[in-house]
């Protein structure tokens, strides 16, 4: 039947694809029925009665009232079925209305009424508004269906959908009407059913037979739609399944793409490096190549474009598969303890994996004997000897550190060369070759100096000094790329005060758009992104646009530091002190020790003062190598566009390389491009990624016990010493962010790309991170109490938010939000 134009048509007439006719619901459910479900009878009122919200026209009451005529009229079911309802990715669970046990013309009539005009309610709006999906693009349809009178009836989620187990399903039951367990108003009957059985007794108002249909009809459900599903059910007075709803369950993360054999445990990784978002698919496939690159530089083959090299793929981000590692007797034992790096939960979290006998200890090595003695043999010599050298001479050994770092850019330097795609895409793939990864190579051994230094010394002081009190001693820090970059950008906007209208009153990507087009008096900033434009947020993403491409981050910053009216507020004087304070440190803990101890604690906190600024120095190098492979693969892009064969040439991101080579073959990958960019922009979104991740799906961290915390405070890492006081400033993203001084930022991650902000905050909250990463190292040189690790702090805490940050005992305490206001006042904070 061609329903295209009708207004109401029965379930049982609707077509494949009809979703804009007849909403998600109603798409779905007649889909339910072309297999051979067991659904209720019923009719569906389409997106085609287009009439105005508050009305039912004459017509479309008489078409309404003929199909519940056919129905046999009593009691039905009145339900919504947005256009953008039960989607993959948005199931909009509750945020329309839904009558039941409607019963009579006039009541059916003012239902269909009032499910329609639910559209414009205000959790519907706020809901879409949170989805990036914009009302106008929605329109509802209604569904109406016999009532089914249940003896009793719930929800059915194919995979556990607290957990993410895949292999558990689990159930939801009440005796009588349903709707209580899907609006949560009274407590029903909770069942986990692991590979088909019930974990414990059946019991409550379902059998075990009953939970056996249950667990038939999700199988089926899932593999027919071929993701997990939520099902809704009842079953009536004569024991009959009765399905009533089948979507995609939205809130699950997705397992990593490729597992290996058997159950695998991943480490989700890419945090460390400030990456929450998503990685693009080029991004991933750059990641992988940079992998296998080095290792061919330390000897050991690896294939660029086909070894994942333990680098897994789960919702664009990266983990490393690190089974064998927990599997292994010998390190299985030290792994919690070296995970509390990667924050109290992980750690929490890897412990109940050890307990999961799947996981349990097996005779072995977690590598090859052959591959550890070649890469030792490569670079144990270089590495020895250039510790030691970095402790006797650490001038010389940060020359030597800086100079193998402009050896890589100039290097990755990008001839003005024509070239197919192909050629290009070779060109990009050399960018990431060894020689670049073995000038890095070179730049490590003054770090590991550095941090032997800080350790043997915090021995030395051990009972006369606190870690935090050995931490402070490397605030402030020289040789710091990134903080170098940070104070650079800021005597740039010193110097740019005649423009200060201009650059504080004027929109960041209005600057930026403007700069673009050589529009702007100069200020210096052609200068500051020839050394640092190949930087920006998320920058271990080759298809990440940097500064240069876009200085809008940069502009904001810019107007961030001309806001600091208080001389002693000023981002080098703040420095300055915090290099002060930091030697004053020093001096202080080594008169506390014992002669002996003192003098040589005392040489090697300065040891590692004077080389511990190098950390940042080898990511700052290799991004150069990124810059390089980012402007092949855009060339590369280009020349796809010319030949008709990609839409724009950064398009070409969203593709891997091994399949951007088959476009330049001449694959027309379009559709897969606009498929990839669509699920990158939904993950955009996503607000919450685990630590660990089980190949089946499992969250760890669902399963492990929250860690207590005294009473009005959120508990997070200890990440820089300090204590601040002040006004919250949540930014999800630093492009055209705003930061009034002494504010305390509250993001999801950061890494050098944010790190321009630091200059004016008064402290330092995320949801992520680590306290060896990017940026909490910076926040401890800035002399800035910073707390990581503290989940959902964007969500918790709100802008302009008075809160307390507690940098040593990693916790933050707000003040209700009610004492909230939107401007900032200066921070009361001191350092210890």
């Amino acid at each position: 039947m061609d329903a295209s134009a009708a207004v109401v048509v029965e379930l049982t007439d609707v077509d494949p694809g009809s979703d804009a006719l007849v909403g998600g619901k109603a798409a779905a459910l007649a889909a339910l029925i072309r297999a051979g479900e067991r659904v209720p009878a019923g009719f569906c009122v389409t997106t085609a009665a287009d009439v105005p919200a508050g009305s039912v026209p004459d017509d479309l009451r008489r078409e309404i009232l003929l199909a519940y005529a056919r129905l046999g009229r009593g009691p039905v079911a009145v339900r919504s079925s947005a256009t953008a309802e039960d989607l993959a990715h948005a199931s909009f669970a509750g945020q329309h209305e839904t009558f039941l046990n409607v019963d009579g013309d006039e009541a059916l009539i003012d239902a269909v009424r009032r499910c329609r005009d639910s559209l414009g309610n205000d959790r519907a709006v706020s809901y879409r508004a949170a989805h990036d999906i914009a009302g106008d693009t929605v329109r509802m349809a209604v569904v109406v269906q016999r009532m089914v009178d249940p003896s009793a009836a719930g929800v059915l989620f194919t995979a556990n959908p607290i957990t993410g187990t895949r292999t558990e399903m689990v159930v939801d039951a009440v005796a009588g009407l349903g709707d209580v367990v899907v609006d949560g108003s009274a407590a029903a009957d909770h069942y986990v059913l692991d590979g088909g059985r019930p974990l414990g007794d059946a019991g409550g108002c379902l059998n075990t037979v009953q939970l056996a249909q249950l667990r038939e009809a999700g199988e089926r459900l899932q593999q027919r739609a071929g993701a997990p599903q939520d099902v809704e059910w009842a079953f009536d007075r004569a024991g009959t399944l009765w399905l009533l709803q089948s979507r995609a369950i939205t809130t699950l993360f997705p397992p990593p793409q490729s597992p290996g054999p058997g159950p695998r445990v991943y480490l989700e990784v890419g945090h460390m490096q400030g990456m929450l978002r998503p990685f693009t698919p080029m991004g991933m496939s750059a990641m992988r190549v940079a992998m296998a690159q080095w290792l061919r530089s330390v000897g050991v083959a690896s294939d660029p474009l086909g070894d994942r090299n333990g680098i897994a793929d789960a919702a664009g981000r990266m983990f490393l598969d690190i089974t064998p590692f927990v599997r292994n007797r010998m390190y299985r034992a030290k792994l919690p303890s070296a995970m509390t790096v990667y924050g109290p939960r992980v750690a929490e979290a890897l412990q109940r994996v050890l307990e999961d006998p799947r996981f349990a200890a097996v005779p072995g090595l977690p590598f090859r004997v052959r591959t550890v003695l070649t890469v030792a043999a490569r670079l144990a010599p270089g590495l020895v000897a250039g510790l030691l050298g970095a402790l006797v001479a650490p001038a010389a050994a940060r020359r030597r550190a800086f100079r193998a770092a402009a050896g890589i850019r100039r290097r990755s330097r990008v001839p003005e060369t024509t070239g197919s795609a192909a050629d290009h895409l070779r060109r990009a793939v050399e960018a990431q070759g060894p020689a670049a990864l073995g000038s890095m190579t070179a730049m490590l051994p003054p770090l590991y100096a550095s941090m032997i230094a800080k350790a043997v010394a915090a021995g030395l002081l051990a009972g006369v000094a606190t870690a935090s009190e050995v931490d402070e001693t490397l605030r402030g820090m020289p040789y710091n790329i990134t903080t170098g970059m940070d104070l650079d950008l800021w005597r740039l906007a010193a110097a740019a005060g005649r423009h200060r209208e201009l650059l504080l009153h004027t929109p960041p990507a209005e600057l930026a758009a403007r700069y673009r087009a050589g529009e702007l008096p100069e200020i210096g900033l052609t200068g500051f992104l020839r050394r640092y434009g190949h930087r920006g947020a998320a920058e271990i993403d080759v298809g990440v646009a940097r500064w240069v491409e876009d200085p809008a981050p940069v502009f904001a910053a810019i107007a961030g530091y001309l806001r600091v009216t208080d001389p002693e507020q000023a981002a080098d004087r703040r420095f300055a002190r915090a290099a002060g304070e930091a030697t004053a440190k020093i001096d202080e803990l080594v008169a506390r020790a014992r002669p002996v101890r003192a003098r040589l604690a005392g040489v090697l906190l300065r040891r590692s003062r004077a080389l511990a600024g190098l950390r940042e120095l080898p990511k700052f190098a290799w991004l150069h190598a990124f810059a390089a492979m980012r402007a092949h693969l855009l060339a590369a892009g280009a020349d796809l566009r010319s030949r008709g064969l990609l839409e724009r040439a950064g398009d070409i991101m969203f593709l891997d390389l091994r399949e951007a080579f088959e476009a330049a073959g001449g694959a027309d990958l379009r559709e897969r491009v606009a498929d990839r960019r669509a699920e990158y922009e939904r993950e955009l979104g996503r607000h919450s990624v685990p630590g660990l991740l089980l190949s089946d799906g499992t969250v760890p961290e669902a399963l492990a016990p929250r860690t207590p915390a005294p009473d009005g405070t959120l508990a997070g890492m200890a990440a820089a010493p300090g204590r601040v006081t002040g006004r919250a400033r949540v930014i999800l993203d630093p492009a055209g962010a705003r930061m009034e001084p002494g504010e305390i930022l509250v993001a999801p991650t950061t890494d050098p790309g944010w790190t321009p902000l630091f200059m004016t905050a008064g402290g330092l909250v995320t949801e992520t991170g680590s306290p060896m990463a990017h940026g909490p190292t910076v926040a401890r040189e800035y002399g800035i109490p910073a707390v990581i690790c503290l989940r959902d702090a964007t969500q918790l805490i709100t802008t302009g938010q008075l809160i307390t940050v507690d940098g040593a005992a990693g916790t933050v305490t707000p003040e209700p939000v009610t004492e909230a206001r939107p401007d900032a006042a200066p921070p009361h904070a001191h350092a210890g």
